[in-house]
């Protein structure tokens, strides 16, 4: 009887790894899934409207335009402002040359071999390997879309008849978890995409006016870049902060202009993400954020680019699911965020 404890411990760990193993190795296959069911707790509310007053099949023909628009027009700023900043950068090559020349310069000066180091590893091969994988990258993403919006389609006509068998669950206490669990979770998502789509345009108009006051090129691609890029917690709003401060070392030709820049550009990222929106999101999304950084980085190993957007949306289901249970109620209250109510005040 000593022995149930860490036998059981022991159970669960090999148990979490083998589940970890099998996500990585079958991403082709969960991840679709899992992405399929984000959108549908998106997209379902909107569906259910629709069937009150429309044919299913019609309703769902809706839902498919309205998701198809959304698509479109993220997928067209995102390019459009991608795009700008690509052509901008081939256009002023020189200049980049001329800086990377003198910081190599300064770099060997001081006993640090740059050249060398980058004759090694980026030449004519790593270019092409480079272009190779970029276009690997470019065909898996469409199937991935593919095989996305047929569960999509193939999940908004079966949500009713899955609510019923799960509702028919004779077992009380699994029902109510499936129930409550499944509720809770797709409230709490699409709580967390309002959110996140609120500090993104924040955070998307605060940069475009930095950048056009502090007189920047570029500023309405800038604001774009960091608007699509928030979406992607920490890791997105570090990248969209690099961008622009390659920009102002380039146009303004000072380190300490850059500096300033990332600087500031840094500062309202921080304060948006760490100041305004836990406020915006309140309790519903107490999610510790140590806990977020992890998600992220943990679903990207995983999945890639797919799973850092989906990281958080994922966390935030495995842990209002464990709420529900008493068994595993300690794992949502030990990673989530402390209530305000519990949080000491402050003088």
């Amino acid at each position: 009887m000593a022995m149930q404890g860490p036998q059981a411990a022991a159970t669960v760990l090999i148990a979490v790894i083998l589940a970890t193993a099998a996500l990585s190795v079958a991403s082709a296959v969960f991840a679709p899934v899992a992405f399929a069911l984000f959108i549908i707790a998106l997209v379902w509310p909107l569906q259910k409207r629709l069937q009150l007053r429309l044919p299913k099949l019609l309703a769902l023909l809706v839902c498919v335009i309205v998701m198809a628009c959304v698509f479109v027009v993220f997928g067209w700023l995102t390019t459009w402002a991608f795009g700008r900043v690509g052509r901008w950068a081939v256009a002023e090559a020189g200049r980049f040359q001329m800086i990377y020349d003198q910081a190599v310069i300064w770099l060997e000066g001081h006993g640090i071999a740059v050249a060398g180091l980058w004759t090694e590893h980026f030449n004519v091969g790593w270019l092409l390997r480079l272009v190779q994988t970029l276009t690997s990258r470019v065909n898996s993403a469409m199937s991935f879309w593919i095989v996305v919006f047929v569960y999509v389609v193939l999940g908004l006509l079966e949500v009713d008849d899955f609510g019923r068998r799960v509702r028919a669950i004779k077992d009380e206490a699994v029902r109510r978890v499936f129930v409550q669990g499944g509720l809770e979770t797709a409230a709490k998502i699409r709580r967390y995409m309002l959110v996140r789509t609120q500090m993104s345009i924040l955070t998307g108009l605060l940069v475009w006016g930095f950048a056009s006051l502090s007189g920047l090129q570029l500023a309405g691609e800038w604001g774009v870049i960091a608007f699509t890029l928030n979406y992607v917690p920490f890791i997105g709003p570090l990248i969209a902060t690099l961008f622009p401060t390659a920009l102002a070392l380039v146009q303004f030709d000072s380190w300490q202009s850059a500096l300033l820049v990332f600087a500031c550009l840094n500062v309202i990222q921080f304060v948006v993400g760490s100041y305004i929106e836990p406020r915006v999101s309140g309790n519903a999304l107490s999610i510790s954020p140590s806990i977020v950084l992890f998600a992220v980085f943990f679903w990207t190993f995983l999945w890639g680019l797919f799973g850092s957007v989906i990281g958080v949306p994922i966390t935030i289901a495995v842990l209002t699911f464990c709420a529900q249970h008493p068994s595993s109620r300690w794992l949502s209250d030990l990673l989530s965020a402390p209530e305000k109510a519990e949080r000491p005040a402050t003088t």
